[in-house]
């Protein structure tokens, strides 16, 4: 059975930081695409963030130069770090895992900023 499991999220002020985090079981993880997507009340889900089995990486323009995204491949997890936080970035943050054959995701870590 497999899972993404995310954690980290929360309440954070405005120019705040946070470092969400998934682990993933169930999948052998090395081979695995994994990405960080939001949902937004009202709108659809984006990509935050994406890194590949190889460890190349891609970001929205909206986080770009305020996140890092990283794996680490001996603890199934791949953590998205999140720097000078606005209000926008409110939104349920979604953990995907994608191989050539199978796409899975997590239940979602809401993260609100906010003052």
């Amino acid at each position: 059975q497999v899972q993404l499991v995310e954690s980290g999220g929360g309440l954070v002020q405005p120019g705040g930081s946070l470092r969400l985090s998934c682990t993933a079981s169930g999948i052998i993880f090395r081979f695995y695409a994994m990405g960080w997507y939001r949902q937004a009340p009202g709108k659809q889900r984006e990509l935050v963030a994406a890194i590949t089995s190889g460890g190349s990486t891609n970001y929205a323009d909206s986080v770009k130069g305020r996140s890092t995204i990283s794996r680490d491949n001996a603890k199934n997890t791949v953590y998205l770090q999140m720097n000078s936080l606005k209000p926008e970035d409110t939104a349920v943050y979604y953990c995907n895992a994608q191989s050539v054959r199978n796409d899975y995701w997590g239940q979602g870590t809401q993260v609100t900023v906010s003052s």
